[in-house]
């Protein structure tokens, strides 16, 4: 008996850990191109994203607004992928600059602070840092992940 709750213990712990290393994105490497603008991203380490699909591969981007357009568009920039296959979706928090779940952010949409590539879509863990950050520099609109669509990015080009 003690042999098999041990096991599943085990079993347990290790799928717990599994799926932890699905949602922490890996640092990216200084020859990592943003597949969207070409950018090398390490150079950028406060607004690094990532996108992780269930076969243990990894995409980074200099960027919110780089990261949903390939999200939206994966025939494009991640032609042997689709939308189903996404693991995880990481982006980093503005003021803690630690990497969030971006599927559960507050991104904020129009302010007046610009990330590598110009407009940007500035991503918060908290809706509360989310709504100061609007108040503090003239934030036009707070959205979640399923908020931001390809019209959403066409406002930031």
């Amino acid at each position: 008996m003690g042999t098999v709750r041990y096991g599943l213990t085990g079993m347990v712990l290790f799928c717990c850990l599994a799926r932890a290393s699905l949602l922490l994105a890996d640092a990216p490497t200084p020859q990592d191109k943003c597949p969207v603008c070409g950018m090398y991203v390490a150079k950028f380490p406060d607004w690094t994203t990532s996108i992780r699909y269930t076969d243990g591969a990894q995409r980074f981007f200099d960027g919110a607004k780089d990261l949903f357009t390939a999200y939206h568009n994966p025939a494009r920039y991640a032609p042997r992928k689709a939308a189903a296959v996404v693991a995880s979706v990481t982006v980093k928090d503005y003021y803690s600059l630690k990497g969030i779940d971006g599927r559960r952010a507050f991104f904020v949409l129009g302010s007046d602070v610009f990330g590598p590539m110009g407009k940007e879509l500035i991503p918060f863990a908290s809706e509360a840092d989310a709504r100061a950050f609007m108040k503090d520099h003239r934030g036009n609109r707070l959205l979640r992940f399923k908020d931001v669509t390809p019209q959403i990015l066409k406002t930031l080009e």
